[in-house]
């Protein structure tokens, strides 16, 4: 009796000691992990970028069509010049309010609609640019040059006598195409 109490104490102590894992167990499952995240995390990342520059081609797109439903119907005048004159100069806040307030044929603006006022909004707001988070519009003279990208102040440069818009994103999408030419 007293010799079975000893192996089943034995047995006791044998099988407490393999309840836990080795040292080298551990080791083997911490590497193997470490693989898979290498793996794997550089593919969201990846997929993040690539969501950014999509969205990017989705505003550009739809910031184009709106300015191209303004000027069609405003006598083909872009947005940004006050009161259709195209001979005054433009201004990012006049910009603003047409595109996204009420105006009357000649791009006069007001808060709400009326038998006068009944074109747009024709956004909301002025989105951001998703690769900067920056929403401000740059105006661009139709003879100077498009400005380099550098991601600063300014969300989008526009240049209103053509309705030309571009983003101001330094760098190029996974592709290797420079934002710009977007």
């Amino acid at each position: 009796m007293f010799r079975d109490l000893k192996i089943k104490q034995r047995i006791s102590r044998q099988a407490m000691a393999r309840r836990g894992f080795t040292l080298i167990e551990i080791l083997i499952v911490v590497t193997i992990l470490g693989i898979l995240a290498t793996i794997v995390i550089p593919q969201f990342s990846n997929a993040s970028m690539t969501a950014r520059e999509n969205m990017l081609k989705d505003e550009l797109r739809y910031l184009r069509t709106q300015i191209i439903v303004y000027k069609a119907q405003h006598h083909d005048v872009a947005p940004g010049y006050p009161g259709a004159d195209t001979t005054q100069a433009v201004s990012e806040a006049d910009l603003v309010d047409q595109m996204t307030k009420h105006t009357d044929e000649h791009s006069v603006v007001s808060a709400s609609p009326s038998t006068v006022f009944k074109f747009g909004p024709y956004l909301s707001a002025i989105p951001q640019n998703p690769m900067n988070g920056l929403s401000a519009v740059q105006i661009i003279a139709d003879t100077d040059p498009w400005p380099t990208a550098d991601g600063k102040i300014y969300g989008w440069f526009y240049r209103p006598m053509s309705g030309d818009l571009m983003a101001n994103s330094e760098g190029a999408d996974v592709q290797g195409n420079p934002f710009t030419t977007y």
